[in-house]
């Protein structure tokens, strides 16, 4: 690799900076470190780590993800209130992010 292609060290503000630009942009905090990664700048080497970094606006992807699915299945049951289905789904999905959340919240 010639000396052109690295990316040169960013200061810890400009890091945060960087991190919090590209979180407004909805994106979770993997998807964060792996653009990074791919601009040759590894999280590892900053002090603090990019969940930190966000705080408050963390959100763990796996409740991200159950409350999108579950939001799905809501919208598809107001359509659809004959689908039996459809309402044990969302009940067994509502249970699943309760679960996690509580989960979530002991640690």
């Amino acid at each position: 690799m010639s000396k052109e292609n690295k990316a040169k060290k960013l200061s810890e503000k400009e890091y945060e900076k960087k991190v919090i630009e590209l979180s407004e942009k909805g994106l979770t905090s993997e998807k964060i470190g792996e653009i990074l990664r791919k601009e040759g700048i590894h999280p590892k080497e900053y002090n603090k780590k990019i969940s930190q970094i966000l705080g408050d606006k963390y959100i763990n992807p796996d409740i991200k993800n159950i409350e999108e699915k579950l939001e799905k299945i809501k919208k598809h049951y107001e359509n659809n209130k004959q689908d039996k289905r459809a309402r044990r789904e969302r009940d067994r999905v509502f249970s699943q992010l309760r679960n996690l959340k509580k989960h979530f919240k002991k640690e």
